[in-house]
């Protein structure tokens, strides 16, 4: 045990890969099993993920020798590639097919969305402009919440109530898309696209538009990816000013 706890020191972030991956399968695999995809797999791997953290110290479960690779792999860094990554998929000549409704859900979402999960958090007396443009953000996907409070300095507990959000929205976004396609005509792909842009969280809408009918996902996923991309635009920079000129 000994030899294998040196090897595993030594080799941090090929360990680090390794665990996330277990994580991320058996996530997945808790999903089709038990909840029949209805709560995506991404969603319950952030919240094993918080769970797991619990365990640790300041910075998780990195603070222990053997998880040291998981502070690189789950460090800024990796976070913004990851999210670079994600917006290179979507492309803009894609995106005007959703013509001028599909633009305006896109900022209609995103403002509705940041200033809602703003003001609960206010209600819960996170009364400063940085905390509530960090929780804003959250309201928004559990990645524009943590990119946010980076950007602004927040604290790491206003951060980690913002992922909470957004995975909290994921899991009803997944659940409430299949119930209500009928009565708001999701049907087609243009409408599609616009939900994507209303709502946005592209895991919440790909597993809630896979529900509901499986060739929707891609139109849904295509403009949820660019409200991801322009809400970490706007939430640290022009909403944040907002907030910060109201409060």
């Amino acid at each position: 045990m000994h030899i294998i706890e040196k090897v595993i020191e030594r080799n941090g972030f090929v360990f680090a890969f390794l665990v996330v991956g277990c994580i991320m399968y058996l996530s997945y695999l808790f999903s089709e099993k038990v909840t029949r995809r209805r709560v995506p797999g991404a969603a319950i791997a952030i919240t094993a993920g918080l769970l797991l953290a619990l365990f640790g110290g300041k910075k998780g479960v990195s603070d222990i020798g053997m998880f040291a690779g998981l502070a690189l792999l789950g460090g800024s860094m990796m976070r913004d590639f990851s999210i670079v990554a994600t917006a290179m998929g979507a492309s803009v000549s894609e995106i005007r097919k959703a013509g001028l409704a599909g633009i305006i859900s896109l900022f209609i979402g995103i403002i509705v969305a940041f200033f809602m999960g703003g003001l609960i958090g206010y209600g819960f007396g996170y009364q400063d402009a940085r905390s509530f443009t960090t929780i804003g953000a959250g309201a928004l996907t559990f990645i524009v919440g943590p990119v946010t409070g980076a950007a602004l300095g927040a604290s790491s507990d206003v951060i980690a109530i913002s992922i909470a959000t957004g995975v909290i929205k994921t899991i009803v976004v997944t659940i409430i898309t299949p119930v209500v396609a009928g009565r708001i005509g999701l049907d087609n792909p243009h409408s599609a696209m616009v939900y994507g842009g209303l709502i946005g969280t592209t895991s919440g809408v790909a597993a809630g538009l896979a529900a509901t009918d499986p060739e929707l996902v891609p139109y849904g996923a295509l403009t949820a990816t660019f409200y991801t991309g322009l809400g970490c635009l706007l939430c640290p920079s022009v909403l944040y000013f907002i907030v910060d000129f109201l409060l």
